[in-house]
């Protein structure tokens, strides 16, 4: 498993999940599953896109995915 951050790749309009300053995942795509970490526990989880283009974690209530450590 690889840790990371999450971040948002405006040239493809994905979230992607950044590892260091030059390597990413490559774009996430709807139902893939990823663990994130809150309040010091990984939370097992999917992202999804909703009916307004949003991006959320299935489960996760954050104002903002950018900048959430996950693992996958």
């Amino acid at each position: 498993m690889r840790i990371g951050s999450l971040v948002y790749d405006e040239r493809i309009e994905r979230m992607d999940i950044r590892f260091g300053l030059e390597e990413y995942y490559g774009g996430l795509h709807c139902g893939e599953g990823m663990e994130v970490m809150l309040d010091g526990k990984w939370i097992p989880t999917r992202i999804e896109m909703d009916i307004n283009c949003k991006w959320y974690l299935v489960g996760v209530d954050a104002d903002s995915l950018v900048g959430l450590t996950v693992r996958i």
